[in-house]
């Protein structure tokens, strides 16, 4: 028992020796560090000056811009979208100046990377689409909701799409926006379906009229049978009450689809329509304005580099001198 004692006393009294030890050479590379600053410290802070200084410039003169333009694919068209960009990127790629001026991009060589994204919205996305809510949820039921309603089926089925591209310098909407929105609704097959779906909703709206004007007849000659069978101040009721509750329901129904239709005249009158745009936005991506916090540290780090070089090499000339 007196043994076992004894060894536990002297592991830890190892234990809190190495500790000891470590605090202590801990505290020695603190103090070097303060002595290390010390010795240099004009030269420390002539580079974080000239740092700072060059940092400045270097971010003064990014000319690096990025552009943003939210758009709405409409009859199907989301695949032909991306598609579309997927070509204007690959394209862009290999500098086919050819193909970007004959679609009206001009400067080729300050235009940049183009990318499509979904902006992801559930809730547009189920919104009077029953048929889209229960399949989210039967899918899932059987995988991670949150990577079906990011995966790129689900994704191209939103109904806002954000189209992002990056510009050396500052551009205009005529030069880059107005483009890439007439390329992208160059399709002689959407161009026909877009056709087809306006003339349909003006024939649905022509028909809503009619159906809405015959109803407006209809509850006006029952307001005038109704007042005319009025007796000493006794409401008359009607069979039919049942019938006019129904007739009034559907005229509430019809003038909401009025209402529908005239949004959709609006909003399908391009394949591919414009929501909205944002241009000429300072890219801070990564290191872009950020040199003048970037360039002092790694001149400092550089300095510290080459004097524990130098201190190592001081040493090893000792040493083989000896």
């Amino acid at each position: 028992m007196s043994t076992n004692s004894q060894d536990q006393e002297i592991d830890l009294g190892q234990v809190f020796k190495k500790m000891k030890d470590f605090f202590n050479s801990f505290l020695d590379l603190i103090f070097d560090f303060i002595l290390f600053v010390k010795r240099n410290i004009i030269i420390l802070i002539v580079l974080l000056v000239l740092g700072v200084g060059i940092g400045f410039y270097l971010d003064k003169n990014n000319k690096a811009y990025s552009h943003t333009i939210i758009v709405t694919p409409n009859f199907g068209s989301a695949d032909y979208l991306y598609a579309k960009i997927d070509l204007l990127n690959a394209k862009n790629k290999e500098k086919d100046t050819l193909f970007l001026n004959s679609i009206g991009i001009k400067e080729i060589e300050n235009f940049g990377k183009i990318e499509i994204e979904p902006i992801i919205d559930v809730y547009k996305f189920i919104t009077n689409k029953p048929e889209n809510f229960d399949l989210i949820k039967l899918m899932a039921e059987d995988g991670d909701l949150q990577k079906i309603i990011e995966n790129d089926i689900t994704s191209k089925n939103y109904p806002f799409h954000s189209i992002k591209f990056n510009t050396k310098g500052i551009t205009n909407y005529k030069k880059t926006v107005e483009p890439i929105l007439t390329f992208l609704n160059t399709s002689d097959y959407f161009e026909s379906i877009k056709k087809q779906n306006l003339q349909n909703i003006q024939e649905k709206m022509i028909a809503n009229d009619s159906t809405i004007a015959q109803i407006n007849s209809l509850l006006n000659e029952f307001a005038s049978t109704s007042s005319n069978n009025q007796k000493n101040d006794k409401l008359v009721y009607y069979n039919e009450n049942n019938q006019l509750n129904d007739i009034i329901k559907t005229k509430e129904a019809l003038v909401e689809a009025q209402g529908n239709n005239r949004i959709s005249l609006i909003n399908s009158d391009k394949t591919i329509k414009e929501i909205s745009s944002t241009i000429n936005i300072k890219n801070n991506e990564g290191l872009k304005n950020k040199m003048k916090i970037v360039i002092p540290f790694i001149l400092l780090i550089l300095f510290f580099i080459v004097d524990v070089l130098r201190r190592f090499y001081k040493n090893q000339i000792i040493k083989r001198n000896q």
